[in-house]
């Protein structure tokens, strides 16, 4: 008989089957609900959120870019064009588009054979770069150059070969210090700009014209919407609204003018300014050495910088600009004019110079450069022949302050108002100037080497030629400008007329008598630059020599050219004007240690050849032989 422990249990058919369908029931209820949910979410996305989503989805299709407006052009008086635009080829990555930056370029160096200098500035630029911008790498890329990327590029998604246009400069170092150059945006600049008006612009005005007309210069972005697949490669372009070109410049300056200067100087460091007297108009505007523009377009390498940066001669220096020089006795016509307004002297003032000159009950000795001086003169003789004693005697009776006052009038010691950035001041002394700047009162000797634009005076070649120009007008304040008009979308009017006319005390007729002694400075018996304007045809000139002081001279010792460092040669002036009579062209030249004034006459009479005549001169002789002293 068999046993069994475990009680026996009969299965329950009919509880099973309720258990199924309870359980089929919950999943099938689990199943509904998850399915009306998916339905609920596709509803949300494809009917509710329909339009956010498709934008988005078109956004990821659908690109906007910026394009950059072309600059405008830069032409001198006769249409000679002296900035352009030039198409190029820049390699440029899209940081969008592109994972790790880092690795791109090191795979770029090999292909571009990129220095250390490009790498640079390329993180540099991508510092400053907008988000949705391409970043160039490599600017003006040579046919080697794009050979090698084309190879390769299948496998560099981002980085593009793209063609836009770059400033260029026909002239290079020509026009350099007038009207300067662009470049890269720089972080600074970046955060004062407007983000729409300069969208996908890389370039702008550094210094010169391009930085004053920037406004000018830089036109209208455009757009465009293009189409780009999942690698972000151009499809097509859906629309496009074309940039539009900025204003063109037609300046005052003349080519061959430039030119003219540029050479007379024969590599010599120095400055030519040349004005229209009767507008204001630069003619002429030149800073030597000078440096080509160009390669700062694109990035200038550093060892190119540092090059000019370093060199003894400064290129960079714009002399005309900046340069603050004694004049010398190029004021001497200024100053004679100041003696006349305030009724100290007249035409007929005379004066016995025994070649030099000393304050009462002072022994000190203020010396002429004439040794033996020049006997008996009177206004018209100190001029022609630069008497320094006559004009120690003038400014001592006229005084600092009102010797400040009236040479204020002329443009000295502020700045003139030209077009150009960072021009300099110069320094025209008085008493307060020079208790607020040296906290000490004023000497009455000092004047002595004011007098004769020695001392504490200071002028720039820009400030020389303004006043040349107002006595050639006769008395007509004109402020220097290179712009004469302008053509574009934007409307600019450049100021081509005198602003005033300085008040004057004396008779109106002493402007056309200090017109006539400059005149004789050049055509009369004993007159400085009398080598200079001996057979001159067809027209005559005026002028003042003037020979500015560079390394002192110790009381009863001679100066020395030969004993001494070329470096520490006096410098050369000459300012002149011609036609005397309705002048058309007035100019102030310096020569660092030049030497003399007549030494570097010859300079303004090739330039008064050219504009008048029209006649372009020779090749230039650097030794001119000196006719004095002055």
């Amino acid at each position: 008989m068999r046993r069994n422990n475990s009680p026996f249990t009969l299965k329950d058919n009919q509880q099973e089957a309720a258990l199924f369908r309870r359980r089929a029931t919950v999943a099938a209820g689990f199943v509904l609900f998850m399915f009306l949910v998916l339905l609920g979410r596709y509803y949300y996305l494809q009917v509710i959120q329909y339009e956010t989503y498709s934008t988005l989805s078109e956004n990821n299709r659908v690109h906007l870019e910026a394009i950059s407006p072309p600059r405008g052009f830069i032409y001198d008086r006769k249409g000679v064009l002296l900035a352009d635009n030039q198409p190029t080829f820049t390699l440029t990555i899209n940081r969008q588009q592109v994972g790790d930056i880092d690795l791109m370029i090191q795979r770029l160096v090999p292909v571009l054979q990129l220095t250390p200098d490009d790498v640079k500035r390329f993180y540099t630029r991508l510092r400053v770069a907008r988000k949705f911008e391409e970043v160039p790498v490599k600017l003006r890329l040579t046919e080697d150059d794009i050979a090698r990327f084309s190879e390769v590029k299948y496998e560099m998604n981002g980085v593009n070969v793209n063609v836009e246009l770059s400033r260029h400069y026909p002239y290079g170092e020509l026009f350099a210090h007038a009207i300067g150059y662009v470049s890269r945006i720089s972080e600074k600049e970046e955060a004062t700009l407007d983000p729409v008006e300069y969208a996908g612009t890389n370039l702008i005005g550094k210094i010169g014209i391009e930085k004053t007309y920037e406004d000018l210069l830089h036109g209208k972005v455009g757009y465009q919407h293009v189409e780009t697949n999942a690698h972000g490669r151009l499809i097509r372009v859906l629309k496009r609204t074309p940039p539009t070109r900025g204003n063109d410049l037609n300046l005052h300056l003349d080519y061959q003018l430039q030119k003219i200067a540029h050479d007379q100087l024969a590599g010599r460091r120095g400055a030519i300014v040349a004005i229209d007297p009767n507008t204001g108009g630069v003619l002429a505007f030149v800073s030597n050495p000078s440096f080509d523009p160009n390669p700062f377009v694109g990035g200038i390498p550093y060892k190119l910088y540092a090059e000019y940066r370093d060199h003894i001669d400064k290129p960079l220096y714009n002399r005309a600009l900046q340069g603050i020089y004694p004049p010398g006795s190029t004021i001497k016509p200024f100053e004679a004019l100041g003696g006349l307004h305030y009724g100290l002297v007249d035409w007929n003032y005379r004066i016995a110079d025994p070649g030099y000159f000393h304050l009462p009950g002072d022994s000190h000795q203020f010396r002429d450069w004439k040794k033996g001086g020049h006997g008996i003169v009177d206004m018209h003789r100190a001029v022609v022949q630069s008497c320094d004693t006559y004009f120690y005697q003038l400014s001592d009776r006229m005084g600092v302050d009102k010797f400040h006052d009236w040479m204020k009038e002329f443009g000295f010691g502020e700045r003139t108002g030209i077009d150009l950035v960072n021009e300099a001041r110069g320094t025209l002394p008085s008493t307060q100037w020079k208790k607020d700047r040296l906290k000490a009162p004023w000497y009455r000797g000092e004047m002595m080497s004011v007098g004769i634009g020695q001392g504490y005076f200071t002028a720039t070649p820009l400030q020389l030629a303004m006043a040349t120009a107002i006595v050639a007008n006769g008395g007509r304040h004109i402020r220097p400008h290179l712009l004469n008009t302008t053509t574009g979308p934007k409307k600019f009017e450049a100021i081509n007329k005198p602003d005033y006319t300085i008040p004057y005390n004396g008779k109106p007729e002493d402007w056309g008598l200090m017109r006539q002694a400059m005149r004789d400075v050049a055509h009369g018996d004993g007159g400085t630059a009398r080598a200079t304007g001996y057979g001159v045809k067809g027209y005559e000139m005026a002028g003042k020599t003037g020979t500015a002081q560079v390394k002192g001279i110790k009381q009863g010792e001679k100066y020395n050219e030969s004993a001494i460092d070329q470096r520490h040669w006096d410098h050369g002036w000459f300012i002149g004007f011609a036609p005397v009579e309705n002048p058309k062209i007035a100019v102030a030249v310096l020569v660092e240690n030049g030497k003399h004034g007549s030494s570097v006459a010859p300079i303004a009479r090739a330039l008064f050849d050219y504009e008048i005549k029209g006649e372009i001169p020779p090749p230039p002789k650097v030794e001119t032989p000196a006719a004095s002293d002055e």
